[in-house]
């Protein structure tokens, strides 16, 4: 398969798994939130950087789409700072694809509940990097019992897969003062990201 440099388009057979697990996905009940959502938020982006956030908000929850909302612009703004874009080489998801009442944090159980379809995503995928935002993500996929504050900006592999955590964007849109740390893991992703997937990789920053 030939790629342009810096861009990695989905294969036709990736879009195909990716269609079919979302129907899976779609009929899951294997907890309550399904009940009190909308619709599934299932993930989108392209193959590249794998973003895994904790769960749909509102906004999320009426466009049936991940990071729309304040916190997703931030974070849009951020990736595009290390070179990435949803729609050409990084892949959005979060642990769980129901939104929780109220925007609440996701139960250890609603998250193991969800977290299969994930994994899943992740089979497809396949990433070499997987960038963690915010203590849930850190928590439930990693199985982590360290601090957000703590682990953030350290590498951890698993398996050949590279995960590093850092703030969820909705802790720097209630503490600003965090944007210098994580703009600091930013710059640290996008050199493994030059090591591991493309040494190309263009970052209009650093």
């Amino acid at each position: 398969m030939s790629l342009t440099p810096g861009v990695f388009a989905l294969t036709d057979l990736i879009t195909a798994q990716l269609e079919e697990l979302k129907k899976e996905v779609l009929t899951c009940r294997n907890c309550s939130l399904r009940e009190g959502c909308q619709q599934v938020v299932f993930g989108e982006g392209y193959p590249g950087l794998l973003v895994i956030g904790e769960g749909p908000g509102a906004d999320e929850d009426r466009l049936g789409r991940p990071f729309v909302g304040k916190a997703g612009q931030l974070l849009d703004k951020i990736l595009a700072a290390g070179g990435f874009d949803r729609n050409k080489n990084a892949y959005i998801a979060n642990v769980v694809k129901c939104r929780p009442p109220g925007n609440r944090v996701p139960t250890p159980a609603e998250s193991l509940a969800c977290l299969p379809h994930l994994h899943a995503q992740m089979r497809i995928l396949q990433p070499k990097i997987v960038l963690l935002l915010g203590a849930t993500a850190l928590r439930s996929v990693l199985q982590s019992t360290e601090g957000i504050t703590k682990a953030r900006g350290k590498w951890q592999e698993r398996e050949g897969v590279f995960y590093l955590p850092t703030y969820h964007p909705a802790a720097l849109l209630r503490d600003p003062r965090r944007k210098i740390d994580v703009w600091a893991d930013i710059q640290v992703l996008v050199k493994k990201y030059r090591e591991l997937v493309d040494p190309a990789h263009y970052s209009p920053y650093c």
